[in-house]
């Protein structure tokens, strides 16, 4: 068993959460030391439950809830320390808290280097 974090490897933390957690979420993620991500503004469901409403005596569902997907790839970091800042930070203990995934990344290949693996990250 290695003595470094993820046990030598890189894994990408991807977490989908309401959009007002966000500010939380990225302080939480630079307190242990992973202020990099990716911000992408999405609509999905889960099990959050479908909303319904009427508008102009229309009825209409909501069934694509807005949030916020965030990735970052941690080689450093330990994956887990990331999950528990994102769960902590985006906790609110109402359906449609989000989700999070941590996957295995094979290889990583910085542009302007040319670094690849670890040192690319």
């Amino acid at each position: 068993m290695s003595d470094e974090p993820n046990d030598g490897s890189i894994k990408m933390v991807i977490a989908f959460i309401r959009p007002g957690k966000l500010s939380d979420v990225k302080k939480g993620l630079a307190e242990v030391g992973a202020p990099s991500l990716t911000v992408t503004n999405v609509r999905g469901r889960g099990s959050q439950p479908v909303k319904k409403g009427q508008w102009r005596g229309e009825e209409y569902v909501v069934d694509l809830h807005e949030k916020v997907k965030l990735e970052t790839v941690v080689a450093d970091v330990p994956a887990d320390d990331v999950v528990d800042a994102i769960q902590d930070a985006a906790h609110t203990g109402e359906p449609g808290d989000g989700k999070i995934f941590v996957v295995d990344v094979d290889d990583a290949v910085q542009i302007r280097t040319d670094k690849r693996g670890r040192d690319a990250v």
